[in-house]
């Protein structure tokens, strides 16, 4: 395999202009993907028959009436109004300016607020609750009241202090013109409208179903090429300073750089491009995993250079001296990122699938693009700075480590192990949760509002409890308001669920007392578009909604499993209803588990695979199993430091942990591929030890620095996720660096068998594999 591979680098090496071909080849169809991909991808679409699913039987039900039921959960978008003066004259004219004014706007099709909900009393008589600007306060005082006895007002859409009003707007995208529409200009129109009011202290946010979309689109635009920007001047400025020569800095940069502009246009074609990973993370990552190679190659290039090789023959020696390490490194990359694919979340498969794509192109470009260039002219000049490496000149210095290490190999390499072991085992108590506003920038408007309804309506989120009831039971009978009371009760006991709201709430309005049985009937005195919100009786089914708050949907999980409990109690008091917690909130706790299941498919198989890799390669059981340490460890640094700093596993976690296991093993393999090497040179293990560490240490210690700076980049994102992810992958690298030049020596020290030759000088060492 290495002499193949040899054979391979050195006739690509010795036919630049084949190279330079395939290398236009695979840039045009890159710069199709950008441009029009789909005159690729339409040459391979089938028009498949339409295939009729076969019919199931269904239950028939009654056609309910054409009634628009009102709904609270809804509405394209939640303007949070602020202001302690609701019930007074002027801030009642405040609002209902602010109102009349975004209802003049054409694209603002309706508003719900307290003063359009539907009327409760019993002569079905129109009766706004607030009073109009000429009221007494005395009315207004009574309007008060008034709103915090109407179900629909009291917790719902106005918070129980008075203080914060919520407008559910809903959009006609006929007129919808931008995105600043349905997010910034209702802002700005509702608070040019409070303008006229100066007395009246009004404040003004912007929530809801599409601003929150916006909001995470417009950041992942605006992210999208600044932060790599940012990303790609670091890189290279740390590059020039390690490197101390501007004509190797640039041929390195040259392959990811290809790599990366590869990669996105290839995306274009699976239709990837708009993965949130793949806007800011894929590029940093491609760059930096392409620059670690790159760097390797090119330290040994200009070693060669150096010592008088023609610009050719370096090229030649120096794909072969670490192009097989990179080989490796990128195929056991791949497999980290490939395992993403195994998860359940479609965002992290599709991560996982473009890293795969990006690592494979990337390793193409490094080594066509590197030899191919300095082999050229620009080959001439790259070993200038050469001596003056900040690395290499400072190398010595930190050699005292390395026989400080083979001096203790014995304390080092246990210590490794059981520090490795308590790490993992402080990873282990990480728990999943999940938070809606992790996706969102921390200050953006949407996610500050969602903050303040959690704190005035006991959050924006709504989930419920369905019921439902058979046939044989009539739509007015009592034991259907007993049910619904049943779980309104169940409900009111947690602390953590907001303001239920079922027909018991609408029937409790109503004047007058008794037991249900008696009041049930009373349901067709509400008005069918307030009845038909929460009871359809054609369907036989009822609903009791109540707000969550965004906390992290791991502290719902005991309020859940306890209301499921209380759920199945109350199904045994009513055998023929069913019992059913339903909406996002409820489907993203159950599905919470699944984070562990993917991380632990994801992080098992990439690991067993790479084991099964490193071993087949180096043809030895005991060095897959001595690489295990140094790997592990730096994702157990990574997970201590998550637990103990409060957090927790999330999707984010997920690919973090898997890519940093791919990028932890590189440098484990360019130090193991070297050691081997040595190995053949000489039967002192202490001696191949340091020669791997000579060798390779200068490389590694580059490439962990300008890892590490272009992560550290990221951590400028105003995107939580971004910043974590970043923040992992830095410590994760810091700590691979570490296991891989104390950690590893002392472990190939103790435990790898040294060679024994004959007395000819043949190797009689048996293949462990």
């Amino acid at each position: 395999m290495p002499r193949r591979f040899d054979r391979t680098t050195g006739w690509m090496v010795d036919h630049p202009s084949v190279v330079t071909f395939g290398l236009l080849v695979i840039s045009g169809f890159a710069l199709l993907g950008y441009i029009a991909p789909e005159r690729l991808t339409d040459l391979f679409r089938v028009n498949e028959p339409n295939q009729q699913s076969p019919t199931t039987k269904r239950e028939k039900f009654e056609t309910p009436p054409d009634v628009d039921p009102v709904s609270l959960s809804d509405s394209d978008a939640v303007l949070v109004v602020d202001c302690d003066a609701i019930f007074t004259q002027r801030g009642a004219a405040a609002v209902r300016h602010v109102v009349d004014e975004l209802e003049s706007l054409d694209y603002v099709r309706s508003i719900l607020w307290m003063d359009r909900v539907p009327i409760l009393n019993i002569f079905g008589l129109p009766e706004p609750i607030l009073p109009s600007a000429t009221a007494s306060a005395g009315r207004f005082e009574a309007a008060r009241k008034k709103a915090d006895a109407h179900p629909l007002v009291a917790g719902q859409l106005l918070s129980d202090d008075g203080k914060t009003l919520l407008l559910l707007i809903k959009f006609d995208w006929l007129f919808v013109s931008d995105d600043e529409d349905c997010t910034s200009r209702l802002r700005e129109e509702a608070e040019k409208a409070a303008a006229d009011f100066l007395d009246v202290k009004m404040s003004f946010l912007v929530s809801g179903r599409v601003p929150t979309y916006l909001t995470i689109v417009q950041s992942h635009e605006e992210n999208k090429y600044k932060y790599q920007i940012i990303g790609y001047s670091m890189i290279g400025l740390i590059a020039i300073v390690l490197f101390r020569g501007f004509t190797a800095v640039i041929i390195v940069a040259l392959a990811p750089a290809m790599g990366v502009f590869w990669t996105l246009g290839m995306l274009q074609y699976f239709d990837l491009q708009n993965n949130p990973f793949n806007d800011v993370i894929l590029p940093v990552l491609l760059s930096l995993v392409g620059l670690t190679d790159g760097v390797h190659l090119m330290v040994q290039i200009r070693r060669y250079r150096a010592s008088g090789m023609s610009e050719r023959d370096a090229a030649r020696a120096g794909v072969r001296e670490v192009g097989l390490a990179c080989a490796l490194t990128s195929l056991t990359t791949a497999i980290g990122f490939g395992s993403m694919s195994l998860a359940h979340h479609k965002t992290v498969q599709e991560f996982g699938w473009s890293c795969v794509m990006g690592v494979l192109l990337t390793f193409v470009a490094v080594v066509t693009v590197i030899p191919l260039a300095c082999s050229t002219r620009m080959g001439r000049r790259v070993h200038i700075g050469h001596e003056r490496g900040l690395i290499d000149r400072h190398l010595n210095r930190i050699g005292g480590i390395i026989e400080f290490v083979l001096r203790h190999t014995k304390a080092i390499s246990y210590f490794a192990i059981g520090l490795t072991f308590v790490l993992l085992m402080i990873s282990l108590t990480l728990r999943p949760d999940e938070r809606r506003t992790d996706a969102m920038p921390t200050g953006s408007e949407a996610a500050v509002a969602m903050r303040h309804m959690d704190d005035a309506f006991g959050g924006l989120e709504y989930s419920a409890v369905d019921i439902s009831w058979p046939s044989d039971v009539p739509a007015d009978s009592p034991k259907i308001l007993e049910a619904v009371s049943a779980v309104d009760d169940l409900l009111l006991s947690e602390e953590l669920i907001g303001h239920p709201l079922s027909i018991r709430n609408l029937i409790d309005a109503l004047p007058g007392e008794g037991k249900a049985s008696e009041r049930m009937s009373m349901i067709e005195l509400l008005p069918p578009p307030l009845k038909r919100a929460f009871y359809t009786p054609e369907r036989r089914r009822a609903s009791v909604t109540f707000r969550v708050r965004d906390l992290g949907i791991a502290k719902y999980g005991p309020v859940f499993r306890r209301l499921e409990a209380g759920l199945e109690e109350i199904h045994k008091q009513y055998p023929n209803f069913t019992f059913n917690l339903s909406g996002s909130a409820v489907r993203r706790w159950k599905h919470l588990y699944q984070i562990v299941v993917d991380l632990a498919a994801s992080l098992g198989s990439a690991a067993i695979i790479i084991f099964v890799v490193l071993a087949f390669v180096y043809r030895s059981v005991r060095m897959g199993l001595i690489s295990i340490i140094p790997n592990v460890f730096p994702l157990a640094v990574t997970g201590t430091a998550l637990a103990l700093t409060g957090g927790s596993l999330e999707m984010v976690s997920v690919c973090a942990f898997t890519v940093c296991l791919g990028i932890a093993v590189d440098d484990t393999i360019h130090f193991l591929t070297r050691y081997q090497e040595e190995r053949e040179k000489t039967d002192d293990d202490h001696e191949a030890i340091r020669a791997a560490f000579t060798g390779v240490g200068t490389a590694l210690i580059m490439t962990t620095a300008v890892l590490m700076v272009g992560f550290s980049t990221v951590l400028l994102s105003d995107m939580r996720d971004q910043r974590i992810f970043a923040a992992m992958s830095g410590l994760t690298i810091g700590s691979a660096l570490f296991g891989d030049l104390v950690f590893l020596p002392a472990l190939l020290s103790r435990f790898a068998r040294a060679k024994p030759k004959s007395d000819s000088g043949v190797d009689e060492t048996p293949s462990d594999v």
